[in-house]
C-alpha cells in the first residue's frame, strides 16, 4: 500500500511539475510576444515622429521659397512702378496719359494674376508634399492593422 501511495504521489507531483512547466513556458512566450509588441510599437511611434518632422522640414523649405518668391515679386513691382512714373512724366497730352495709365494698369493686373496663379500652384504642390510622409504612415498603419487582424 505504501508503494501505491508513493506511486500516486509521484504521479501527482509529475503532473503538477508538467503543468507548472507548461504554464511557465506559456508565460515566457507571452512575455516574449509582449516585449516584441512593445518594441514594434516604439519603432512605429518613432516612425510617426520622423514623418511629422519630415513634413515640418518640407513645410519650412516650401514657405521659405514662397517668401523669396513674394520678395522677388514685390521688388519687381516696385521697379515697374518706378519705371511707370518715369514714363508718365514724359507724356505730352491727356490722351497719351490715359493710354499710358491703361497700359500700366493692364500690366499690373496681368502680373498680379500671374503671381496669384503661381502662388496657388505652389501652395497646392507644397500641401501635397507636406502630407506625403503622413500619408505614408497612415498607409503603413492600415497595413499593420489589416495584417494583425
Amino acid at each position: 500500500m505504501e508503494e501505491q501511495i508513493k506511486a500516486a504521489t509521484d504521479h501527482v507531483q509529475a503532473q503538477a511539475g508538467a503543468m507548472f512547466a507548461d504554464a511557465g513556458a506559456r508565460a515566457q512566450g507571452a512575455v516574449e510576444r509582449g516585449t516584441k509588441l512593445f518594441a514594434e510599437m516604439g519603432e512605429f511611434s518613432k516612425g510617426n515622429l520622423d514623418a511629422v518632422a519630415e513634413s515640418g522640414r518640407i513645410a519650412a523649405r516650401g514657405l521659405e521659397a514662397m517668401g523669396q518668391d513674394a520678395a522677388n515679386f514685390a521688388r519687381s513691382s516696385y521697379e515697374n512702378s518706378v519705371a511707370a512714373l518715369r514714363s508718365l512724366s514724359s507724356v505730352k497730352s491727356p490722351t497719351e496719359l490715359l493710354q499710358a495709365q491703361g497700359e500700366l494698369v493692364r500690366k499690373a493686373f496681368d502680373a498680379m494674376v500671374a503671381q496669384t496663379s503661381r502662388n496657388t500652384e505652389t501652395t497646392l504642390k507644397l500641401a501635397g508634399e507636406i502630407a506625403q510622409p503622413l500619408q505614408n504612415r497612415w498607409a503603413l498603419a492600415a497595413e499593420k492593422a489589416r495584417t494583425a487582424g
